[in-house]
């Protein structure tokens, strides 16, 4: 019985993904919203249904249905991989904010910043829940004092909204769920939309021009980046640049959140969704 519960578990979080669609909303709010459930609620489905056969172990009926061993090896090796894979990806982030912590600092905008020695313009948050900012004397050296700002304004709104954090647990469910459908395409749109709304914070604090004239000058000078950081550029598909371009050139389309607090994503019909993971949990009772 726990095989067919499993293999149910599976069957929904596949058709779960192949839901999305990038066209299917039309607001920020709604994009975002409806992109961060569909990747989200399938992996929590596998992991609550992986819990709840450990929960009931390998003995017993469940209904009319006996148990055996086959699914509870499953569930403990599904787990097993995930933690393993987690205390990976947190190792290798916590050796690049070692390394990170030590670079030479400098204070910008009455900021402390750390001063990275590589020939080209870069800059990003670095770390997890306080992340390091990192920029390049290059970057400095080249830019005015009004890109500049622009640029760090962006930073501050990944800071402000703990994208590195975040995007660190998202990155880790990417990597454990790529034989799902679209999953690479829900993460591209989620940092699309993370950029967005950065974009929109430093826009409001200075200029949609500044931000976008700024972008194009750092954006083709920027390396590749891991789950733990949060460039104001970095290597990605084509469109996205575009996008951001055109949403800074009409900045009301599409709605973006404001540094002020108006416009913030409304996450409750989320939270209704995800509850859906814990459905696995209600066979529990019925084990005997």
């Amino acid at each position: 019985m726990h095989l067919v519960v499993l293999f149910t578990i599976f069957a929904l979080a596949w058709g779960l993904r192949y839901t999305w669609s990038a066209t299917a909303a039309v607001t920020w709010n709604e994009r975002w919203e409806r992109s961060l459930t569909i990747f989200v609620l399938p992996p929590l489905l596998l992991f609550t249904s992986a819990i709840a056969i450990i929960w009931m172990g390998p003995h017993g009926r469940m209904v009319w249905i006996g148990n055996d061993w086959v699914s509870y090896d499953m569930a403990i090796g599904c787990l097993g991989f995930a933690t393993l894979y987690w205390l990976k990806l947190a190792h290798s982030g916590w050796l690049l904010l070692q390394q990170v912590r030590t670079y030479p600092t400098t204070e910008l905008g009455g900021k402390r910043v750390r001063l990275l020695e590589l020939p080209m313009l870069y800059s990003a948050q670095i770390g997890f829940w306080e992340p390091e900012l990192v920029i390049t004397q290059v970057l400095l050296d080249t830019l005015d004092t009004e890109h500049l700002a622009a640029v760090l304004a962006h930073e501050q709104a990944h800071y402000h909204y703990r994208d590195t954090y975040y995007f660190f647990w998202l990155g880790w469910v990417r990597q454990l769920t790529k034989w799902l459908p679209q999953t690479e395409a829900i993460w591209q749109e989620l940092l699309a939309l993370r950029e967005l709304r950065a974009d929109r914070w430093a826009s409001d604090l200075t200029d949609p021009l500044l931000v976008a004239e700024a972008l194009l000058l750092v954006v083709q000078n920027t390396p590749a980046f891991t789950d733990v950081c949060a460039a104001f550029s970095q290597m990605a598909p084509a469109d996205r640049l575009d996008r951001r371009i055109e949403a800074l050139l009409a900045i009301s389309t599409p709605q973006l959140a404001a540094p002020d607090g108006h416009h913030r994503p409304q996450y409750l019909s989320a939270w209704i969704w995800l509850l859906l993971a814990l459905l696995p949990l209600l066979a529990v009772p019925f084990h005997s």
